[in-house]
């Protein structure tokens, strides 16, 4: 394994995280995926070529390292109960509280979008991919990802107030 497979992997654990917890919508399931992700990704370091998208390539493998984990679950009738989000830092204060409250409607928002839409979501928005690298990690045409994307943006809107759904 080189020095720069080692440097890519732990500067890209806490985005790693992040696009974990939007899959999984719990820590500690976010965890063991981080867990699972890199140790796929160190069994398979020599398919990685240096100068390539080192984040594409890990998006890539803890999504379909997540997607295996759900057939398991499926296939073996395992019960997973739905995750909480009770354990966010907590501060004084009304702006605190309100704050509180909008952040619980948008996750509460964004844990219903269907997992296609909060993937691409996620991979627009919070890890900075283009489309056309958001679509390469997924395995989807770009217009496909712009769709989601959009149909996304538009039930949060709808459901944290913010617009409502245009009549059809």
């Amino acid at each position: 394994m080189t020095p720069e497979f080692k440097n890519n992997l732990l500067t890209f654990l806490p985005r790693l995280r992040r696009f974990s917890r939007s899959l999984t919508g719990s820590v500690d399931k976010a965890d063991e995926l981080v867990q699972t992700s890199c140790a796929k990704a160190i069994a398979a370091h020599a398919s990685w070529a240096s100068g390539t998208r080192f984040d594409s390539w890990m998006f890539r493998i803890a999504r379909n390292a997540w997607i295996d984990g759900l057939r398991q679950i499926k296939r073996d009738g395992i019960v997973d109960p739905d995750a909480d989000y009770d354990n966010l830092a907590e501060n004084d204060g009304e702006s605190a509280a309100l704050a509180r409250l909008t952040l619980n409607v948008v996750l509460a928002a964004i844990d219903r979008l269907p997992p296609d839409q909060r993937e691409v979501l996620h991979l627009v928005v919070m890890e900075e991919l283009s489309y056309a690298e958001t679509a390469k990690v997924l395995g989807i045409p770009v217009g496909t990802v712009m769709s989601r994307l959009a149909r996304a943006r538009e039930k949060i809107a709808v459901a944290t107030g913010i617009d409502r759904a245009p009549s059809r």
